[in-house]
């Protein structure tokens, strides 16, 4: 009998926004596989479920998945294969009848890893039993950390990630709450952005949500470059 795969959101970085079902589940599991932005480097994912459960004697394969911008670039292939290699050793372990678990930051439909293997996987064995547990987004996170409402009766909320910035004007002017996510490398051209629109002081500045290092600021103008960090939201809340 094939075994199953269960994708777990592990929340945005404190550990006790680990559902408890998804703990559940981990303990029990067998076989785990942690997603990581650099191939030389340590899983954000790992290191929270690494404070709440004992690992030893279960198997952790860690998944390079490199967080840049790839669709149509040059080195397109490259990450297909590196994807690829994940999905087969995802697919070799549930025909062998082994339970799977892939843990993912915040929450797994929420521009998550996980999606970048899914359609993969079920091109090869479109049979495969696949279960989601939800876990805390960032954007919840980061909202309840800086006490800021995300909407409330017929309000309307957009979220967006900030490496998209054609259209973010109309998105200010029709929406009433605006989530930009990962904001470092454009953080200077938002916050240029929202003083022409007169919307500084409508914006909160939120850096690793519920990490030990996090850091808020109510005011743009004080957020300097060492401040900055892929982990980054800004919530613009009229």
């Amino acid at each position: 009998m094939p075994g199953k795969l269960t994708v777990i959101g592990v929340g945005p970085g404190d550990p006790e926004l680990l559902t408890l079902k998804g703990l559940r589940i981990l303990k029990a599991a067998t076989c785990i596989f942690v997603p990581k932005g650099r191939e030389e480097g340590s899983s954000l994912a790992l290191s929270i479920i690494s404070s709440l459960l004992d690992l030893s004697g279960k198997e952790v394969i860690e998944a390079y998945f490199p967080m840049r911008k790839t669709r149509g670039s040059a080195e397109q292939g490259d990450l297909d294969a590196q994807w690829q290699k994940t999905v087969e050793n995802v697919l070799v372990r549930l025909d062998s009848g082994i339970d799977v678990v892939f843990i993912t930051i915040g929450d797994p439909t929420v521009y998550s890893t996980f999606y970048y293997l899914h359609e993969r996987l079920l091109a090869l064995n479109p049979d495969i039993t696949v279960e989601i547990i939800p876990g805390v987004s960032s954007i919840m996170a980061s909202a309840a950390r800086a006490g800021v409402y995300l909407g409330i009766a017929d309000e309307r909320i957009a979220v967006l990630p900030a490496n998209y910035l054609a259209n973010l004007n109309d998105t200010l002017q029709k929406f009433d709450t605006v989530v930009l996510m990962k904001v470092n490398k454009v953080f200077e051209q938002i916050r240029q952005k929202l003083s022409e629109m007169q919307l500084t002081d409508k914006a909160v500045y939120i850096v690793r949500a519920g990490m030990e290092d996090e850091k808020i600021f109510r005011s743009l103008k004080d957020v300097t470059d060492n401040d900055l960090n892929y982990f980054s939201m800004v919530i613009v809340k009229k």
